[in-house]
């Protein structure tokens, strides 16, 4: 069997694992849903010829089998030892998230008996544990529309496909909503002024240019951008050569709408270069 880029796409039922396999599947990749763990070696060895001019494989697997937990750990060991590059993503979004979801679509949860739907995200959580920490990379859904996840998908595919740097994603947020539990690094920029208790500027975000303005006219703002800005670049080389493929950097304030906004903008302009895979989103600036 030739060396292959493999995604492994797992976690919480209701999470969109659907929706990025469908994603994968746009951007070339040969795509499988609920194959048998055990029969991923012999499937590679018969489709690898076969699929000349893909991008690479990627494939839903999850709870829905059963001896999927005791038999992924062999399977993906014995498929990184013959120098495929296995990487798996997991999917998770919050309880409430995912209640919501279920109760829209009326899906049946794979785990839930006799109509206990909570119960069956509360186990199947606990038993996805193991895998969870293992992954290469955990997304949370919570706060994806279907384009906002297949946006990131379509991100990581391209780091499948080809040998660049490491994708960067700048991510505004509220500290009253949660810090992300997917970012690598968090600055919290409360310390600047705050726009929300100007009346004009209230209802703005930090989007929009009377706000962006206030925000980097405070007086400690350029001090504070010139010197991250130098720690991200003494950063940057090290997670690469480290071989880190993703770097999610989240920008906080206390709402999410103003000054972290303003803030993930700059950074964003500034580590916007030709060759860096760089995308931004604000997290909370509809709140």
């Amino acid at each position: 069997m030739a060396s292959e880029s493999i995604f492994i796409i797992s976690g919480y039922s209701g999470s969109g694992k659907s929706t990025a396999l469908t994603a994968f599947e746009d951007a070339g990749f040969y795509c499988v849903d609920n194959l048998p763990v055990a029969l991923l070696p012999k499937f590679l060895d018969l489709t690898s010829v076969s699929i000349q001019g893909k991008s690479g494989f990627a494939f839903v697997m999850d709870l829905r089998e059963k001896g999927f937990l005791e038999k992924y750990p062999d399977v993906f060991k014995s498929l990184q030892s013959q120098g495929n590059h296995v990487q798996i993503l997991f999917l998770e979004a919050d309880e409430k998230i995912l209640l919501q979801r279920f109760s829209q679509t009326r899906r049946q949860h794979p785990l839930a008996k006799n109509g206990e739907l909570l119960k069956g995200i509360q186990t199947e959580k606990i038993q996805l544990q193991a895998l969870r920490s293992t992954a290469d990379r955990v997304i949370d859904t919570s706060n994806y529309n279907i384009h906002d996840l297949k946006a990131v998908i379509r991100d990581i595919a391209k780091k499948g496909r080809t040998d660049s740097p490491t994708s960067i994603h700048i991510l505004s947020f509220g500290y009253k909503y949660g810090t992300p539990p997917d970012a690598d690094l968090i600055i919290d920029v409360r310390f600047l002024s705050n726009p929300f208790f100007v009346p004009e500027l209230k209802p703005l975000t930090g989007e929009m240019e009377p706000v962006r303005q206030f925000v980097l006219n405070d007086p400690n703002c350029k001090s504070f951008i010139d010197k991250y800005l130098d720690l991200l670049m003494f950063l940057l080389p090290l997670y690469e050569r480290e071989g880190k493929s993703y770097l999610t950097i989240a920008v906080g304030c206390t709402g999410g709408k103003h000054r972290s906004v303003a803030i993930a903008g700059v950074l964003f302009e500034h580590l916007k270069k030709p060759g860096v895979h760089i995308t931004i989103s604000h997290r909370d600036i509809e709140q």
